[in-house]
């Protein structure tokens, strides 16, 4: 997949959708967990910053993922100490 993918007009961060899917797909019950979580949180913060692009991508992610409540609540509170720190 190339670096950006393009979804109803809209740009968004290709490997962070790759890993997102890689992440629900095979075995489990198709939901993000905490450890997925912190994948994608750990997929995000490797640039150091936090970009319009993976903030609409992430945002993308969380509307049309299925996310366990623990997961959900675990990576929004991570990712905004992270960004506030930016």
């Amino acid at each position: 997949m190339g670096y950006y993918k393009t979804i109803d007009g809209v740009k968004y961060d290709g490997e962070l959708l790759e890993l997102a899917e890689q992440l629900t797909s095979g075995a489990g019950d198709g939901r993000l967990s905490k450890d997925d979580a912190a994948k994608l949180l750990e997929a995000v913060v490797d640039g150091n910053s936090y970009t319009d692009t993976e903030k609409e991508t992430m945002s993308y992610i969380r509307d049309n993922y299925k996310w366990t409540e623990a997961a959900d609540e675990w990576f929004r509170t991570e990712i905004r100490k992270w960004a506030a720190t930016k």
